[in-house]
């Protein structure tokens, strides 16, 4: 799962990913509001299962990726659910607070394309060969 406001960076966040190849299902939602909705319907619907990997931007309109890994770290059913924390932001205060709320890792946005295509070999570590 894709959570990112930013068409630019998803489609990006695609591009790596597709360069893992592993064969993923991508569900992508473009707003804080949207994923916190999601989760709390994971967390109450039995027929609906937890996203292998979650790619969370931090700055989101509507609510923050803070607030929505709060509500992923809250559930039963997603709380070791592992979520990348994407962000323009290199601040030691955003990945700490991230680190805090229970982010698994942290990956700065960078400006140059092929330095952004790391973020496929990255996320592969979650995805694995359940995905292959």
């Amino acid at each position: 799962m894709i959570v990112e406001d930013n068409d630019a960076d998803v489609f990006l966040i695609q591009e790596a990913l597709a360069g893992t190849g592993l064969r993923i299902e991508l569900e992508i939602l473009l707003d804080g509001e949207q994923a916190i909705d999601f989760f709390e319907r994971v967390e109450h619907d039995p027929d609906l299962s937890c996203p292998t990997l979650i790619i969370l931007d931090i700055n989101l309109p509507k609510k923050q990726g803070g607030e929505v890994l709060k509500q992923i770290r809250r559930g039963p059913k997603c709380s070791a659910a592992p979520v990348l924390v994407v962000s323009t932001s290199d601040s030691q205060p955003d990945r700490e607070r991230m680190a805090s709320l229970g982010a698994d890792g942290y990956f700065r946005k960078p400006s140059e394309y092929e330095e952004f295509m790391k973020l496929g070999a990255i996320a592969k570590k979650w995805l694995g060969p359940q995905s292959s």
